[in-house]
């Protein structure tokens, strides 16, 4: 009994440790994050809560689609990632799973979301950006890693169509706001990704990625990329309260949220160093979330005095 008990416990924690291998191949955090955009830009669109159904339905469909891209980046990139430090110890690079098992998980999931999206919603848009998010992602940014730092602005736009896949799902085209949201999303993402790579640029370099820190590694352009891009996400995120698709709620909050994140990235480019960018990449997980957040608020304030 206790021999077939020992076995039971043995094949149970095999079976636990396999699913927990495949659930890191879906990248969790950054597939909450584009959830979060996809829901997002879905009640940006209702102007207020949307549909359950349909936003259950946009936000399942895309984690999907997401999980699928980010295995099939591990799955690009197992060679790559066996040679740096923080991803050496991932499901393909430790050889817990077979490059095939990935390929196989990835592809199918990446397929499935794609057709659950133009099943399950009633237009079919959000499934036709959704694929091309996921074909841009796999197919362009993850090739062009080891060519060119422009992949950090290449991967920034299937990076900024989450949140446009929620606001077709609703309103089934693009328009002025939802395009807003998408250069919100992209402007971002250039900061975010920049102050990540300065932290790891030696890891970046010893696997041959041709990040801009590593190209850069004074930090002068690095830093000078933060601050413009910063610029221009301050002055796009002020634009739907000039539009008169926020309140002055929003529009103090953008700026001050703005302002904070132009500050941290300032700070960087007076002194080029590790634990500036780390005031940076705070700065912009704080942001996004605050900022949505802020803008959704906002809507349904001014929704609820009609």
């Amino acid at each position: 009994m206790k021999t077939e008990a020992a076995i039971c416990s043995r094949s149970f924690s095999t079976v636990r440790a396999r699913l927990l291998d495949y659930v890191e191949l879906v990248k969790p955090r950054m597939a909450l994050l584009v959830v979060f955009t996809v829901a997002a830009g879905a009640w940006l669109a209702a102007r207020g809560v949307p549909d359950l159904p349909l936003l259950i339905n946009a936000v399942f469909g895309t984690a999907l689609v997401v999980g699928g891209a980010c295995a099939l980046n591990q799955y690009l990139e197992r060679d790559i990632d066996a040679r740096m430090t923080r991803t050496e110890s991932r499901p393909l690079p430790a050889g817990r799973l077979l490059p095939h098992e990935a390929l196989l998980f990835g592809g199918t999931l990446a397929i499935l979301g794609v057709a659950y999206l133009a099943m399950a919603l009633p237009r079919i848009e959000a499934a036709l950006l959704a694929a091309f998010a996921c074909f841009s992602y796999v197919f362009v940014y993850t090739p062009l890693k080891p060519l060119t730092s422009v992949n950090t602005l290449v991967g920034a736009v299937p990076g900024a169509l989450p949140p446009v896949i929620g606001w077709t799902a609703v309103r089934g085209r693009l328009e002025a706001d939802a395009v807003i949201l998408f250069l919100i999303i992209f402007f971002w993402q250039v900061p975010h990704f920049l102050a990540i790579a300065w932290l790891y640029r030696k890891d970046y370099k010893r696997a041959g990625l041709c990040m801009l820190p590593v190209v850069d590694p004074c930090g002068r352009i690095t830093a000078r990329q933060m601050v413009l891009y910063c610029l221009a996400l301050l002055s796009i995120s002020l634009v739907p309260a000039l539009r008169g698709s926020a309140g002055p709620l929003y529009f103090a909050g953008a700026g001050l949220l703005g302002l904070g994140f132009l500050a941290a990235a300032g700070g960087f480019m007076r002194n080029v160093a590790d634990a500036q960018a780390r005031r940076v990449l705070r700065a912009s997980l704080l942001y996004l979330p605050a900022l949505l957040s802020l803008l959704a608020i906002d809507q349904w304030l001014s929704a609820s005095s009609f």
